[in-house]
C-alpha cells in the first residue's frame, strides 16, 4: 500500500485541529480565535527549560498576548499540582490555558482550566455517575492544546487523568467542555523526543486503539478509527524510533495518537485498569506500563477476541502464524523487542504483598468495564503476577 507524506491541514474532528510542520507559529492566532488575551501556558518542568517554550512565550508577547508559565507538575500530575496551577491562574487573572507538552502537561492544563472557576473540589468531579453535572460549565476556561509527544491523545479528549495522592489512585476527571477548543499538532515539536520516550508513548497510542477495538459493543466508527490508527503505528513507530528527525514518521504518529484517543470513547480495558493504579503507586510512565502489560492482557482475552484478531491481522497484513491472536501477539512481541520495551514488570520492584491491593484497585478502575472478558480480583492478581514474572500463557 503506497502512502503519501503528511501534509498540512485544518481538521474538525473531534475538535479543531491545525496539523502540520511549523504550525506552532500560529499559537497567538489560536489564542485570539478562542478569545484568549492572557493565557497561562502549562507544561512540565523538563519542557519549561527548552527553547520551544521560550519561543512560544516570546511569539505570543510579540503578538500582544501576555502569557504566564506554570510547570510545577509531576510525570503523573496530582491534585496538589492542579491546586498550585489554579492559584497561579487566578492570581495572574488569566483567561485561558495553553496545555503544552505530553500527557501530563495536557491533562494538568485541562484540569486547571476546569478548576479555575469552580467552587467544588477537584475530586468531586471524578468520572462516576453524574458527577460531571456538578461543574459550572460556564466557568471552564478555553484551552489550546499543543502535544509534544505521540501517545496519550489527550489533546482530543474530554477528560484528565489525575493522581489522588491521599488514596494513591488515579482518577478520571470528565466534562464535555474539557475538549480543547483548538489543537496545534506540529510534528516538529516531537523531533527532540528521546527514543525510549518515543517508544513508550507510541505503544501507549497503540494500547488506546487496540483496547478500543477489542472493547465489546457496537461502535463501527470507533473501530474504523482504531484499526487505521494501528496501521499507522505499525508502519511508522519503529521509523520514528530509529530516525528521530523523520518528520513524516513523526507526523503519522501524532495523527495515530489523536486517533487512539478518539477511538477509546468506545472503551478501554485491563491494560489501563492495571496501568492506572501501578502509575499512581510507583510513578512509572503510563505508556511504558501499557506496553509491558499488553501481551499478557491479550493472552488473557484470547477466547473473547479471536474473530477481531483475525480481521486485524488481515488488515495489518501480518504474516500468519496460527490463530489471529497468535499472529497479533507475535507482531506486538517483535515490535516491543525492536523498541527496547521490557518483557516484564520486574524493573518496578513491586512487592508481592501489594498485588491483591493493586488488583482491587483495578477492578474498580473505570477502564475495567471495557475489557472484552471480565476479570475478578483474583484474575487481575494472577494477570499482574504473570506480568511481573514474565509468564505469557
Amino acid at each position: 500500500m503506497k502512502l503519501q507524506k503528511t501534509a498540512n491541514g485544518n481538521w474538525n474532528y473531534p475538535t479543531t485541529i491545525w496539523f502540520g510542520n511549523g504550525r506552532i507559529s500560529e499559537l497567538s492566532i489560536a489564542c485570539s480565535t478562542l478569545g484568549i488575551r492572557n493565557p497561562l501556558l502549562v507544561t512540565d518542568p523538563g519542557l519549561a527549560t527548552l527553547p520551544m517554550i521560550a519561543e512560544a512565550l516570546e511569539a505570543n508577547q510579540s503578538a500582544g498576548i501576555t502569557t504566564g508559565l506554570f510547570s510545577d507538575i509531576k510525570a503523573n500530575p496530582n491534585s496538589v499540582n492542579i491546586e498550585a496551577g489554579v492559584k497561579q491562574y487566578n492570581n495572574g487573572r488569566h483567561d485561558g490555558v495553553i496545555a503544552f507538552g505530553g500527557g501530563s502537561a495536557l491533562d494538568a492544563g485541562k484540569a486547571i482550566a476546569l478548576m479555575a472557576g469552580q467552587s467544588h473540589d477537584l475530586l468531586d468531579f471524578e468520572d462516576v455517575g453524574d458527577n460531571w453535572k456538578k461543574v459550572n460549565a460556564d466557568r471552564i476556561a478555553p484551552v489550546v492544546a499543543v502535544p509534544t509527544t505521540a501517545g496519550t491523545g489527550s489533546e482530543v479528549g474530554r477528560a484528565a487523568v489525575i493522581v489522588d495522592e491521599i488514596k494513591q489512585r488515579k482518577i478520571i476527571i470528565f466534562h464535555p467542555k474539557l475538549l480543547p477548543g483548538i489543537v496545534i499538532s506540529d510534528p516538529q515539536l516531537t523531533v527532540g523526543l528521546p527514543p525510549p520516550v518515543t517508544a513508550a508513548t507510541g505503544m501507549d497510542a497503540l494500547s488506546h486503539s487496540f483496547e478500543a477495538y477489542c472493547s465489546p459493543g457496537y461502535h463501527p466508527m470507533a473501530d474504523g478509527i482504531a484499526v487505521e490508527g494501528m496501521r499507522l503505528i505499525k508502519q511508522w513507530l519503529n521509523v520514528a524510533y530509529k530516525e528521530p528527525e523523520n518528520l513524516t514518521a513523526r507526523g503519522h504518529m501524532l495523527v495515530a495518537s489523536s486517533m487512539g484517543a478518539t477511538a477509546f470513547q468506545k472503551g478501554l480495558g485491563a491494560m489501563h485498569a492495571l496501568a492506572h493504579p501501578l502509575g499512581a503507586l510507583y510513578d512509572v510512565h503510563h505508556g511504558l506500563l501499557n506496553a509491558v502489560l499488553m501481551p499478557y492482557v491479550i493472552s488473557y482475552n484470547r477466547v473473547a477476541i479471536e474473530d477481531k484478531m483475525h480481521h486485524l491481522a488481515h488488515f495489518l497484513e501480518l504474516e500468519r502464524t496460527s490463530t489471529g491472536v497468535d499472529t497479533v501477539l507475535a507482531f506486538i512481541l517483535e515490535l516491543r523487542q525492536q523498541l527496547g520495551i521490557p518483557n516484564d514488570l520486574k524493573f518496578i520492584g513491586i512487592d508481592a504483598t501489594r498485588i491483591p491491593a493493586i488488583a482491587e484497585m483495578a477492578i474498580h478502575d473505570p477502564s475495567a468495564a471495557g475489557n472484552p472478558r471480565p476479570l475478578s480480583k483474583e484474575e487481575y492478581a494472577a494477570l499482574l503476577t504473570n506480568a511481573i514474572n514474565g509468564v505469557l500463557i
